[in-house]
């Protein structure tokens, strides 16, 4: 009792000596409850008023004030911190799933959780900058609402927000002789410094989780630290200290199983045989992404004669709008089941490899089919005799969005409920069946993917996406709890993150920056609608801008950035290589590394 008793003296007249960010960082690497933590900073704060009044050093009014309002303001801080912990309910949902499936499968559910933020910032910025300042120079909206809305984006939503063609094109102004707001060039300039965000925060993202991974070397002390220094022993709940238990039980597994990998000798026949297995998977998964991106392809040159053309009454009209939508999402669902059953029948020697042959597969199949749904809206809807074809597109883009995220609850519920069915009822030889990861985040990137190339035409399309994620977070958990089995194969996954950022960035980012530029500087808008009536194209607004910017000594500088940078073929050539050198001195620096590791593990194992 009493060596605690001066141990805890100790420590208080310790903490008491140090400096307010010394002490605040020694408290918080105390291993102590957050309870117990309070408790110590409570007494530590008495003890230095104590010191204080004995030596008479009072300190003025303003220091008071001053240490009083930073007490304040960290307690409010962490207040705050608690409760956003509390609304991110996600997190233990997290902890469950990598618990229960491993690394491999949370994986899914921590880029999910990214998407959904990335969302959430895009929703905020277009919100912001756009919508808010056309609510105060909209017109009423004069159309009916009957709920078919909802699912075909037209009727009621043509005269919203929600679309391209409602904003006006005019400068914005409440008050006579105030300021001004030119919407032309905050829908522009809105759109393109978002992208120019997105395209950072994806290649910095990237960049830093591929050194995290690919450049960090690997070496057996890595698993002697994991098991002997990873306790958290601030953990102090029973079902927390089982969960966490679990956690690095699983994370072990994955690493032993790197570690004692087997290496299978095949036959000269038994190779042979794979690959004529492999050849024959590849060819029938790239004819099936052929057929159905001609199908895709005549749906989408005909659509607007077979399925608009001809209907007497709005509800076979409305039915017309959703054909194209529901046969792209549904070659989009099936065929990835079939690649799925291809990659099974190929028998690959480790969950990886069937991972990442399923995922290449998935994107030749969603990205063409995104290219032939862009080529319908850049060529048959632009040149069209519509009068708003950007809202068109926006429709289009906007009933893709909601057909993609019914048919993938549907195959949450055909893919993995029914097969729990089949496999424990009907057929108990199945047993349960696997998440299939790379199925799952093709449809992600898909899904994104939509988003971005919708975003010129409806600007609030991310906060749909926002909540469409939402929902496929919990649906996809719930499903994969009840109705999934944990992987066979205990298998590292540390690489998997930063494929799905690659690939997040290419195809996909770089592919709808192509759709965004061509959009912007090639295609004529329409006469009648939006910000940009009346333009020979959308970046007209900008070169008209800069000619009036170029009036005004004050903006010289603006005009030097876009006459020197912006419009300079040169300076994007300079970029392109400074990227292309860097990815270049990245791969060398892996061949170097992956060389090493090697030599390690040889001289380990002698």
């Amino acid at each position: 009792f009493f060596f605690s008793f001066d141990a805890e003296k100790y420590l208080l007249v310790s903490l008491a000596s140090m400096s307010a960010n010394e002490r605040i960082k020694a408290i918080q690497k105390l291993p102590e409850t957050m309870a117990k933590k309070r408790e110590i900073r409570n007494k530590v704060l008495n003890e230095i008023a104590k010191n204080s009044r004995r030596h008479g050093a009072q300190p003025s009014c303003c220091t008071q004030c001053l240490q009083g309002a930073a007490v304040s303001f960290r307690r409010f801080g962490n207040t705050l911190s608690e409760y956003f912990q509390l609304l991110w309910i996600w997190q233990k949902a997290l902890k469950v799933i990598g618990a229960e499936f491993g690394t491999s499968v949370l994986s899914y559910f921590v880029f999910l959780k990214w998407l959904l933020n990335f969302n959430i910032f895009s929703f905020l910025i277009n919100f912001g900058f756009i919508t808010i300042p056309q609510f105060l120079a909209a017109e009423p909206n004069n159309l009916s609402f009957t709920g078919l809305e909802l699912f075909t984006g037209a009727g009621y939503f043509q005269e919203t927000v929600l679309y391209y063609g409602f904003y006006t094109n005019a400068t914005i102004s409440k008050i006579e002789n105030g300021p001004s707001y030119n919407m032309q060039l905050a829908y522009i300039f809105t759109v393109g410094i978002y992208f120019v965000i997105c395209f950072l925060i994806l290649l910095v993202s990237m960049v830093k989780s591929f050194c995290r991974n690919f450049l960090g070397l690997q070496t057996y002390s890595w698993n002697a630290s994991k098991l002997l220094c990873i306790w958290d022993y601030n953990i102090t709940s029973e079902k927390a200290v089982k969960l966490k238990q679990k956690n690095l039980s699983t994370q072990i597994k994955e690493d032993l199983t790197e570690v004692n990998k087997e290496v299978i000798n095949f036959s000269v026949m038994e190779r042979l045989l794979r690959i004529a297995i492999h050849l024959f998977a590849w060819v029938a998964s790239l004819g099936t992404a052929v057929a159905a991106c001609t199908g895709v392809y005549f749906l989408s040159i005909n659509n607007l004669e077979l399925f608009t053309k001809g209907h007497r009454n709005d509800l076979e009209s409305q039915a017309a709008m959703l054909v194209l939508p529901v046969i792209a999402s549904l070659l989009n669902t099936l065929i990835p089941f079939f690649f799925s059953w291809l990659g099974h029948l190929e028998k690959f020697q480790t969950p990886g490899q069937h991972i990442y042959v399923s995922i290449t597969r998935n994107v030749i199949l969603k990205m063409s089919i995104v290219g032939i749904l862009c080529y319908y809206w850049l060529n048959i809807r632009a040149t069209s005799e519509s009068q708003c074809w950007e809202t068109l597109v926006g429709q289009d883009i906007y009933r893709l969005v909601l057909v993609d995220f019914i048919f993938c609850l549907l195959g949450s519920f055909f893919g993995e409920f029914l097969r729990r069915i089949i496999g424990t009822i009907v057929c108990v030889r199945l047993g349960l069946p696997e998440f299939d990861i790379g199925r799952n985040v093709l449809d992600l990137i898909y899904a994104q993917t939509l988003t971005w190339i919708g975003i010129l035409f409806s600007p609030l399309l991310p906060g749909i996406q926002m909540i469409a994620f939402f929902i496929v977070f919990f649906v996809k958990k719930v499903s994969l709890l009840r109705n999934c089995q944990p992987p066979r194969k205990g298998w590292k996954t540390a690489q998997m993150t930063t494929s799905f950022m690659l690939l997040l960035f290419c195809p996909s980012l770089l592919g709808v920056l192509s759709v965004i530029g061509v959009t912007v500087w090639r295609l004529k808008p329409s006469e009648g609608c939006g910000p940009f009536r009346g333009l020979s194209s959308m970046y007209a607004a900008v070169s008209e801008w800069v000619q009036i910017l170029e009036n005004y000594t004050a903006s010289e500088w603006v005009v030097w950035i876009y006459h020197n940078l912006i419009t300079s073929q040169l300076f994007f050539l300079i970029l392109s290589s400074i990227v292309l050198i860097v990815i270049y001195l990245y791969w060398q620096i892996i061949q170097g590394r992956k060389t090493m590791t090697k030599l390690l593990h040889k001289q380990i194992s002698n």
